[in-house]
C-alpha cells in the first residue's frame, strides 16, 4: 500500500503548521522556519495550500487529483466539496471518532481490518462514510488496550459525529459544513491550483 513517508514534524515545520496535532511537532520551528514564512507567489501559495491539505488527510498525489476532479464537477463550491470528501473518508472518520490517536493511526487500523462499516469489515482506508453509517470497532479488537484507551480519553467532539463508547461504534450524522472542519487550509487556492493545468 502506497502512502505518504515523510517524517512527520519536519513536513509540519516545512508547511509553517502542525498538520499532525502532536505537541512536539512545531517545538524546532524558528520565527522564519517553513514555506508558509516567506514571501511567495501566487503559484507558491496554492501550491503550499495543496501540499498542507494532502498532508493533514494523507493522500498521495495521483489520488488527490482524483478528489479535485470530483470535487470539481460538484455542486456549489468545488473547495467545499473537496474538504467535505475527504473529511468523510473512513480512516479520517476512525480518527475523528476517536478511536484512533492519529489519522496514520487510523489508516493502520483499517488496513488491518480492525474496523467495521455497517457490520462488514472494510479494509480500505479511503472508502468514503455517507450519513448514517455505522463505524465500529470489530469485538476482537475491543479488547486491544491502546484502542480502548484512545476511545475512553477522547476530548474531542464535533457535531456531525456521534460516538458510543459503550459499543464501541461511531456514525456520521450529516455532512459536516466548512466551519467545522479543523483543517487550517484554503481550499478554494487549492481548487485555482489545478484549474490552471
Amino acid at each position: 500500500m502506497a502512502k505518504m513517508m515523510e517524517p512527520r514534524f519536519k513536513l509540519s515545520r516545512s508547511l509553517g503548521v502542525n498538520i499532525y496535532g502532536h505537541p512536539k511537532a512545531m517545538q524546532r520551528a524558528g520565527k522564519t522556519a517553513g514555506r508558509a514564512s516567506k514571501k511567495l507567489s501566487s503559484y507558491g501559495l496554492q501550491l503550499l495550500e495543496k501540499q498542507k491539505l494532502r498532508a493533514y488527510y494523507g493522500v498521495l498525489e495521483k489520488q488527490f487529483v482524483i478528489y479535485v476532479e470530483k470535487a470539481m464537477k460538484a455542486s456549489g463550491l468545488s473547495g467545499e466539496a473537496l474538504i467535505q470528501s475527504l473529511e468523510c473518508r473512513l480512516d479520517n472518520m476512525v480518527y475523528r471518532m476517536g478511536f484512533a490517536s492519529s489519522i496514520r493511526e487510523a489508516r493502520q487500523m483499517v488496513n488491518h481490518g480492525h474496523i467495521l462499516v455497517n457490520g462488514k469489515k472494510v479494509d480500505r482506508p479511503s472508502y468514503p462514510i455517507q450519513v448514517d453509517d455505522a463505524v465500529a470497532l470489530r469485538e476482537r479488537s475491543q479488547k486491544i488496550e491502546k484502542y480502548l484507551s484512545n476511545l475512553k480519553n477522547t476530548t474531542i467532539n464535533f457535531d456531525y459525529i456521534e460516538t458510543d463508547v459503550s459499543s464501541f461504534t461511531g456514525r456520521l450524522l450529516r455532512i459536516p459544513n466548512r466551519e467545522e472542519i479543523p483543517v487550517e487550509v484554503n481550499e478554494q487556492l487549492v481548487i485555482e491550483f489545478y484549474s490552471k493545468k
